[in-house]
């Protein structure tokens, strides 16, 4: 039976190691009891938001019930390696180093993940300082309210001779523009301050949307059923219009795509986005996000869902981590969404294989769309929208290899260098990133 397929077990001798019983692990996991059951025979595919909710019930990192500790260490450390590309490692020594020195393996690791987590706290500061109005606004109180107090002070220090009368009023408004520069000070900093649940940087807006999706992932679901869901209170402005519209978006592809009917045939056309396009008469992109609905309790497969604007920069990412997909880390795994960018309305649909995760093989369907109207007095708009949904191993090979794993980023001896199109804008987003 392929490593992959294990999990279940893995999760089964974890939980008993821990002495815990079926039911109540299955109550913190927020599953029932008879699915767990099912998991840990391995008779479900897990992943997403599932595996990583036992993860944290077992108390251990989601790849090690996935993939194993041994092979786990293994990719983590080429994986770090390919991150550092300016310093050339022997990759093909990984599994002597790691099991002649494992202290110095385990302190390798340690110092990426810490690199890791930094760098994604750097990058939620800057997506926060590039697009958070609240943020913004209270810069500008701060900086409105020295420049004002600046330029009070320089008349009155200046060489000109005021009278009392006007020289009380420069004092008034020095004091009253301190209490509003104190004020907002302080805002500022509670903002900047407010606590998040790893203890690093405050999420961006976006970021802060998708946690609560994670969190709640039945938030979105609620849709299908004709039901609005009351919107969450979320930290930011920003954050809370975002998922407003999120919501609007999800609710009027339901519309398009009645849950009962849609499931129905989702399920005799195979997932097909193409076809099932063509059956409702609705573009492709409504159908990626409504396949995107489908839960893997009801017997669908998982799926994950990204989604773009026209600079590449992701506007809604969902159930990233089971498939590879991330903000902050290398974006090859992105590639299809990318490539569905250069060439507007035409589907695309490529297999990805990760090297680092045990050949796991993915189908991704993208395509871009635009949504605005053709304009002369400016670009138009373009969305990117792109499913990933694992591939059925019967259907023929066509894969593309992505990931750390497979040493893109060292630039030579490439195996994505067959697909010409992407790899200059791929190589400038690396620079980007």
């Amino acid at each position: 039976m392929p490593q992959r397929q294990l999990t279940g077990t893995r999760i089964r001798e974890r939980r008993l190691d821990l002495g815990l019983r079926q039911a109540d692990l299955a109550s913190k996991a927020g599953i029932s009891a008879s699915y767990l059951n099912l998991i840990e025979h391995n008779r479900r595919r897990i992943g997403g938001k599932i595996l990583n909710d036992l993860a944290r019930a077992l108390n251990v990192d989601a790849s090690m019930l996935s993939e194993g500790t041994e092979k786990v260490v293994l990719d983590q450390l080429r994986s770090a390696a390919v991150e550092q590309n300016e310093i050339e490692v022997e990759i093909d020594r990984t599994e002597e180093f790691a099991g002649r020195t494992p202290g110095w393996a385990a302190l390798v690791l340690a110092q990426a993940r810490r690199i890791e987590r930094l760098e994604g706290r750097v990058q939620a500061l800057t997506d926060r300082l590039a697009h958070d109005p609240q943020l913004a606004a209270s810069l500008h109180d701060v900086i409105t309210a020295v420049t004002s107090i600046r330029s009070t002070s320089s008349i009155l220090v200046g060489e000109e001779v005021i009278d009392r009368d006007w020289q009380t009023r420069f004092h008034r408004n020095i004091y009253e523009d301190s209490q509003r520069l104190a004020e907002s000070s302080r805002a500022l900093v509670q903002y900047l301050d407010a606590p998040t649940e790893d203890g690093g940087a405050p999420l961006s807006p976006n970021e802060e949307v998708e946690a609560e999706i994670e969190k709640n992932p039945d938030l979105l679901y609620t849709l299908v059923s004709g039901d609005r869901p009351e919107l969450p209170h979320l930290r930011s402005r920003a954050a809370q219009s975002m998922m407003d519209g999120i919501f609007d978006r999800f609710a009027a592809d339901v519309i398009k795509l009645p849950q009962g009917l849609f499931e129905k045939t989702a399920r005799e056309m195979a997932y097909d986005p193409e076809k099932l396009a063509r059956h409702f008469d609705v573009q492709i992109d409504v159908v990626l996000r409504r396949l995107a609905l489908l839960r893997v309790e009801d017997g669908h497969p998982e799926t994950a869902l990204a989604i773009c604007d026209r600079a590449g920069a992701l506007t809604f990412l969902r159930n990233g981590a089971a498939f590879g997909l991330s903000r902050t880390g290398f974006p090859c795994p992105l590639w299809p969404i990318y490539e569905a960018l250069t060439h507007p309305l035409r589907p695309l649909r490529q297999v990805v294989m990760f090297q680092g995760n045990d050949g796991q093989e993915l189908l991704c369907y993208a395509v871009a769309v635009p949504t605005s109207p053709p304009s002369f007095e400016a670009p138009q708009l373009i969305e990117g929208v792109m499913l990933v949904i694992p591939r059925n191993p019967s259907a023929k090979r066509t894969e593309l290899l992505v990931g750390p794993g497979c040493r893109v980023c060292q630039r030579s001896g490439c195996s994505a260098r067959r697909e010409p199109s992407i790899l200059s804008e791929i190589e400038e987003l690396h620079q980007t990133f």
